[in-house]
């Protein structure tokens, strides 16, 4: 059967080209089910392999979405039915394997989430892996004691996908959100998404080279990295949690000890592509229950097309453009 998808390839002189093209289930790779996605979502990742980052995607060509949500249409496991709605955020999908800016994907059953029935496939892929990595970021911390009574949470890049859900997500669970932005025109949107202010970047910039500041918050999730991550750290509630979720400005780690040594300050990782089957079940049931940001998903998300999605978005989520989600509709193509 053939379908349509994002193909990128790579040319002979090293460049990277992106077209919409017909393919067969049978060129996809093996899986135990069959997917017709109707829905994805844009990531930074998937930016990154749409325009040829071998970081990400090792060989070419390849059609990238770490993101899909969609119909079961064929099932060698006993565990899905044909008709199931279904999601997959994270493993493999979009980085190795042919991913969801395909209107087919195949893959093992393992990765496979049954769609949470009080949302839709198109809400399932305005949380993405957006929201999971925001949902697991709270999940860490509150296993970790976090409260909301402990006292503030700083969200960096709070614009950006993962900060707009975790501002989103913290505020339904009852957390003062401080969000941490650049842009001059983010205090309506984030204030509507439930923070309780917006901060410039320098809010969390220290450039003292004090190893250790006043205790300004019990926490924080950050996106940025590099030197706000220190800063994060140093001016930190003792016994607080920060988690990093990204390296939009630095991959580096310039700290101290001290935050961990004499304020017990715990410092979280989330890899949301490893994250273990069980705990993938129990947040995305958090984020259909008690952490239910639906209300919020239409300030959030923007579905555009798969030929807008190749045409325009992709180089703005690299060159930090992208206000809250973007969602790609793969029906009619």
């Amino acid at each position: 059967m053939p379908f349509k998808a994002l193909w990128v390839t790579e040319t002979e002189n090293g460049t990277f080209e992106r077209t919409i093209v017909e393919r067969l289930i049978d060129d996809l790779p093996a899986g135990e089910i069959v997917i017709r996605v109707h829905y994805s979502s844009l990531n930074y990742k998937d930016a990154l392999s749409a325009t040829g980052n071998k970081g990400i995607t090792r060989a070419f060509p390849h059609t990238p979405g770490i993101d899909a949500a969609g119909v079961v249409e064929i099932s060698r496991n006993e565990q899905f039915a044909v008709g199931d709605e279904v999601l997959v955020t994270g493993y493999d999908l979009g980085m190795n394997t042919c991913g969801g800016y395909g209107q087919y994907i195949r893959v093992p059953a393992s990765w496979v989430v049954k769609k949470p029935e009080s949302f839709s496939l198109k809400e399932c892929m305005a949380i993405g892996t957006a929201g999971f990595t925001a949902a697991n970021a709270l999940y860490k911390m509150e296993l970790m004691r976090m409260r909301p009574d402990a006292g503030p949470i700083v969200v960096t890049g709070a614009t950006g996908g993962v900060g707009s859900m975790a501002i989103s997500i913290l505020a339904k669970a009852g957390y003062e959100v401080i969000a941490i932005s650049g842009k001059s025109n983010a205090q309506e949107y984030v204030q509507h998404l439930g923070a309780a202010r917006l901060e410039t970047r320098e809010f969390v910039n220290d450039t003292s080279k004090k190893s250790l500041l006043k205790p300004q918050w019990a926490g924080a999730i950050d996106t940025v990295g590099g030197n706000t991550l220190v800063t994060l750290l140093k001016g930190c509630q003792p016994e607080g949690c920060v988690v990093c979720t990204g390296l939009v400005a630095s991959p580096k780690l310039d700290a101290t000890v001290y935050p961990f040594i004499l304020n017990g300050v715990n410092l979280l990782g989330v890899g949301s592509a490893g994250t273990p089957m069980e705990v993938r079940v129990t947040i995305w049931e958090k984020l259909a229950t008690e952490w239910n940001i639906k209300d919020k998903i239409p300030a959030i998300a923007k579905e555009v097309t798969l030929d807008e999605l190749n045409n325009t978005y992709f180089d703005n989520i690299l060159q930090g453009k992208i206000m809250g989600r973007i969602v790609v509709n793969l029906n009619n193509l």
